[in-house]
């Protein structure tokens, strides 16, 4: 009996794990096609033409479009982590009349679906005259994604043992040297948590990005991908397009091996107390 659990626990996380990972193998092999290939089911890579990589890299601002990507996620998560470390401190360890309200209000933004606020936050964009650059998305970025960072490290921070804290006071620590010098340090795992999420947030957004550009030197990759194609089912470039998924998706592949550890304590963290 206890074989058969062990065998149906490992068939149902190589089913998942298949699941998950073939659209993006099949990707890969799809990037190394041209002509008919991709038009035929392989599953296995026939040669490796990199012609569909090389036509995506020189193709006009699809690199500067990865800059841009780059530098608006990154900004993104600073302002963001900025933000949600100083917000939990405060409705973590301050007492005020409201702060449970608060943390649900704050909670409640995030449910809101992009297209709901789309036109009045356009409205916002063009009254700071910041329409057609990346402070536009990194504006918007960062009102949606604050909700989910300053939830996150609340919980981690109320987590924190008191003493700690109190033992900072008595050597005359203010609120920003607790804050910088004592719980940061004890947050990593939460940081590097929200803060990759936000930066996949980031990355990947693609409503904001499409509506707040004009012009292709601004565009981010997403909004590039989007607008790789032809006027008609067959002119697609749908080697290109493939090649241009994987490029950008590989970076964020990465950043997850690298950070997996830190990640996996981040999500734990706090969920069994002893």
């Amino acid at each position: 009996m206890k074989t058969l659990k062990s065998v149906s626990f490992y068939a149902l996380v190589v089913a998942v794990v298949l699941f998950s990972v073939f659209p993006f193998y099949y990707a890969i092999v799809t990037s190394f096609a041209s002509g008919t290939e991709l038009f035929k089911v392989n599953y296995l890579p026939h040669s490796l033409d990199w012609s569909n990589y090389v036509k995506v890299m020189t193709g006009r601002n699809f690199v500067r479009s990865i800059g841009n990507s780059v530098f608006i996620a990154t900004t993104t998560v600073v302002f963001a982590l900025f933000l949600a470390v100083t917000a939990s401190y405060a409705l973590a360890r301050v007492r005020f009349r409201g702060r449970g309200l608060l943390l649900m209000t704050i909670l409640a933004v995030s449910m809101f679906p992009q297209i709901a606020v789309l036109a009045g936050l356009f409205e916002l964009v063009r009254f700071l005259g910041i329409f057609n650059t990346p402070w536009a998305m990194i504006l918007s970025y960062t009102i949606f994604t604050l909700p989910f960072t300053v939830w996150v490290l609340t919980t981690f921070m109320r987590d924190l043992p008191v003493e700690i804290e109190e033992a900072a006071i008595v050597d005359g620590a203010t609120p920003w040297v607790i804050i910088t010098r004592v719980f940061m340090p004890l947050l990593w795992p939460a940081l590097v948590t929200t803060g990759l999420l936000a930066f996949i947030g980031a990355w990947n957004e693609f409503l904001f990005a499409l509506t707040f550009t004009s012009s292709e030197t601004t565009r981010t990759v997403p909004v590039a991908i989007g607008l790789l194609s032809g006027a008609s089912q067959q002119e697609i470039p749908w080697g290109p397009i493939m090649a241009a998924s994987v490029i950008v998706t590989v970076p964020l592949v990465i950043l997850v091996l690298i950070f997996q550890r830190k990640i996996v304590a981040g999500l734990t963290a706090g969920g069994v107390k002893g």
